[in-house]
């Protein structure tokens, strides 16, 4: 390898080792206590009725740390950009204050989900299907491992939208880092098979403008609906909610209060 491109190959693979430590955590962590320390408990959440093979699950671990190199290649790429003196949106984001800090990580998560809308949609055309999405769709039956299962193209669709943001918006480099933590954690919940979102008395979610694991399981078992990540506003408005989403949700949820609820044998 050139001595020039040694430094770069370095911090390459200090950015993946922290990226690929920080999935495992959250994924592994999800399926084992989701899967295995609370199974038995939360079997009344459980969506459905049958759980993937576990050929399955190792195929979606290999093929998401391949989208984290894609990830971290693009992160790095923006880190250059910002020492080149090319990004200066962190030292204005700095100047402007905590009240920004948060304000601009709220913003980043709004913002990312309607870039993941309208991309998602995007790479459902059918023309694009096959090459950018079909990989993620193979998992009918999702995993926590699910949450990164991408093409390469979608893992670079993905990878797009951090380097763009701050590009366009002041955002300091702490923010980027409770955004990435809370888009893994939606993502790895999201894709865990079981209902965790509490719900009203009448079965409705209780906070409907989030994306519930109903919502996105959904997508999976039939693709042409629920494309939201974090929110259920752009569904709304656009017309591609699932007609059945609300009441598949509270079926769900009613199988555990009926579990809790129903009396033990004497």
């Amino acid at each position: 390898m050139p001595d020039a491109l040694l430094p770069f190959a370095q911090n390459w693979l200090i950015a993946m080792q922290a990226d690929v430590t920080r999935y495992v955590l959250f994924s592994v962590g999800v399926w084992l206590t989701l899967w295995v320390l609370l199974a038995r408990p939360l079997a009344g959440r459980r969506i459905r009725d049958t759980r993937p093979p576990a050929r399955q699950l190792v195929l979606e671990f290999l093929i998401s740390i391949r989208s984290i190199m894609i990830f971290s290649t693009a992160g790095l790429l923006t880190f250059g950009l910002f020492r080149a003196g090319l990004m200066p949106g962190p030292y204005i984001a700095r100047d402007l204050g905590p009240f920004w800090f948060w304000t601009s990580l709220v913003l980043m998560i709004i913002g990312h989900d309607a870039w993941f809308y309208w991309t998602h949609r995007l790479i459902h055309d059918r023309r694009l299907f096959r090459t950018f999405h079909r990989r993620h769709h193979r998992s009918h039956n999702p995993s926590p491992f699910t949450a990164y299962s991408f093409d390469l193209g979608e893992a670079a669709i993905n990878a797009l939208f951090v380097p763009l943001w701050m590009l366009i918006v002041p955002t300091q480099w702490p923010v980027i880092g409770l955004f990435v933590l809370h888009q893994i954690a939606r993502n790895t919940l999201g894709h865990s098979g079981y209902e965790l979102f509490p719900a009203r008395k009448d079965g409705r979610p209780l906070l409907p403008w989030l994306t519930t694991v109903t919502h996105h399981d959904l997508h999976h078992a039939q693709a042409g609906y629920n494309y939201g990540l974090y929110f259920t506003w752009w569904d709304r408005w656009m017309g591609t909610e699932h007609p059945e989403y609300l009441a598949r949700f509270a079926a769900v949820t009613a199988r555990k209060r009926l579990a809790t609820s129903s009396p033990s044998p004497a």
